[in-house]
C-alpha cells in the first residue's frame, strides 16, 4: 500500500464538474493498493496516516496528528502509484491490485478510518477526478 500525503488547507475532488469530496483543511491521500496487499498492511497505513505528526501545534512544528488537531482527509483512490517504468514507454499496472478487490479494500481503508473518529471526504473509485487543493 502506498500513500502520498499532502497537508493541505481547502481541498476537494470533481468527478464530471461535480464535487464528490470536500476538506477545509488536513490531509489529501493518493492512495495506491498493490496486489497483494492484506488487511495487515492497511491498519498498518491507517495507522501511521492517523498518527503522524504533521501539523503545528503550539507554535511548534510536526508536533500533532490528524487525529489530535481533529483535521479532515480527503482520500482519493490512484492505481498509477503502482506504475512501473522500467520497460519501453508505457507504464505497466500489474502491481496494482484489479478493481474489484481494490474498490473493495478502498471501501474498507475509508470505513476504518472513519471509526477511527476521523472526518473522511472521498473521490470516486475508477473515476476520473480532478482534485484541488491549497498547501
Amino acid at each position: 500500500m502506498k500513500l502520498v500525503i499532502q497537508r493541505s488547507g481547502p481541498a476537494s475532488v470533481e468527478v464530471n464538474n461535480k464535487i464528490t469530496g470536500e476538506i477545509s483543511e488536513g490531509l489529501v491521500v493518493l492512495l495506491g493498493i498493490h496486489s497483494e496487499d492484506t488487511e495487515a498492511d492497511m491498519d498498518y497505513a491507517i495507522d501511521k496516516l492517523i498518527n503522524l505528526r504533521l501539523f503545528k501545534d503550539q507554535g511548534k512544528h510536526f508536533q500533532s496528528s490528524v487525529i489530535e488537531m481533529e483535521k479532515e482527509i480527503l482520500v482519493i483512490s490512484q492505481f498509477t502509484l503502482y506504475a512501473s517504468t522500467k520497460k519501453g514507454r508505457r507504464p505497466d499496472f500489474n502491481l496494482a491490485m484489479k478493481p474489484g478487490p481494490a474498490k473493495e479494500m478502498y471501501e474498507k481503508f475509508i470505513t476504518k478510518l472513519r471509526e477511527k473518529g476521523v472526518k473522511v471526504e472521498t473521490g470516486e473509485f475508477g473515476a476520473m477526478m480532478n482534485v484541488k487543493l491549497e498547501n
